[in-house]
């Protein structure tokens, strides 16, 4: 079992982040400019003039430049440890989520991040991190794991689910109090009013889910293990499978600017599209990258993905991927 968590810390991604916020202008970071080439990164955010990854043994960077460039922020203290996922309230405010329930705060757009919450004597990781509305957040991770802050991550308080200590793998909501949250086995629950109440989906799946996306109010996709992902066009009633022509699991996502729809990383490079309706565009791979955990959008279109080489460029500098000059889509 423990070798099952210590390689969902490493592939598993946070399940929503913000893609655009108008935040006040980030405080500097330091001009050390940092090699990614070998580095695991397992979460990505935008926060329009500044992107943040976070990784392994602790490291989270900070790129000013649409990610062409990176440079470590200040964490403290500053544990060798992974980080699994991170999520923005806005502009300023973050939070990260990582390996022994350990829990970072940042209130400056991630140039320095302090430590809120630890369980080193338990070794058990969070996986991922989703912001609502106002000041709530929530980190969820293993053996069922959910804890919730309502003061923008300073203080959380520990939950329970009726999920049996199923690993909780990702999270997405909306500002009308739906929310899904998804992990292994097929585990799909939803809640109607803003996580008062939790209602446990009948299963469609016995497979491990990473990944939940809304597309729209009643439109969802969940995605994970073997390729697999499914959409549902009522709040998950019912689900239906897209054929995707891989078999490598899915980890990480991004939403595309306009309701362009959705693009969904994984394992062999593979990168999954689809429209706003759920329905499948593409599925090919990017030769090169590996295995990709999560994605960004940034600037008029630039699709930067990141996994277990870094945060690649197309252009060989091991640092975001895909070219600078392709668009969403010219991206394969």
């Amino acid at each position: 079992m423990r070798q099952l968590i210590a390689y969902l810390v490493c592939i598993t991604v946070a399940g929503v982040v913000a893609l655009a916020f108008t935040p006040r202008e980030p405080k500097p970071v330091a001009d050390t400019e940092l090699n990614t080439a070998r580095m695991q990164v397992n979460g990505l955010l935008n926060l329009g003039k500044r992107q943040v990854a976070v990784g392994e043994r602790g490291t989270i960077l900070i790129s000013e430049n649409r990610g062409q460039t990176w440079q470590q922020a200040t964490v403290q203290p500053q544990r060798h440890i992974s980080l699994t996922g991170l999520a923005a309230l806005d502009g300023e405010h973050l939070v990260a989520v990582g390996q022994d329930g350990w829990i970072l705060r940042s209130q400056d757009a991630g140039a320095s991040w302090q430590e809120v919450h630890l369980e080193a004597d338990t070794g058990e990781p969070l996986l991922g991190a989703w912001a609502a509305s106002g000041q709530q957040v929530f980190a969820f991770g293993s053996y069922g794991k959910f804890y919730q802050s309502d003061d923008a991550g300073a203080s959380w308080q520990a939950l329970l689910l009726p999920v049996d200590r199923a690993h909780l793998n990702a999270m997405d909501g909306d500002r009308t109090g739906r929310r899904m949250l998804v992990g292994e086995q097929g585990l799909v629950m939803r809640s109607a009013d803003s996580g008062q109440h939790w209602q446990q989906l009948p299963a469609f799946y016995n497979g491990s889910l990473f990944g939940v996306v809304r597309l729209s109010a009643e439109r969802w996709v969940t995605y994970g293990m073997r390729g697999n992902v499914f959409v549902t066009d009522n709040f998950g009633e019912t689900w239906q499978a897209i054929k995707v022509d891989s078999s490598q699991p899915l980890y990480g996502h991004v939403l595309l600017p306009g309701d362009a729809g959705v693009l969904i990383v994984g394992a062999g490079s593979a990168m999954v599209r689809l429209d706003g309706k759920g329905r499948l565009l593409a599925s090919q791979r990017q030769a090169g990258l590996g295995t990709l955990t999560s994605a960004i959008v940034v600037g008029t279109g630039q699709v930067l993905v990141a996994g277990e080489r870094g945060v690649f460029q197309g252009n060989g500098n091991p640092v975001a991927a895909l070219n600078q000059g392709e668009s969403l889509h010219e991206a394969r």
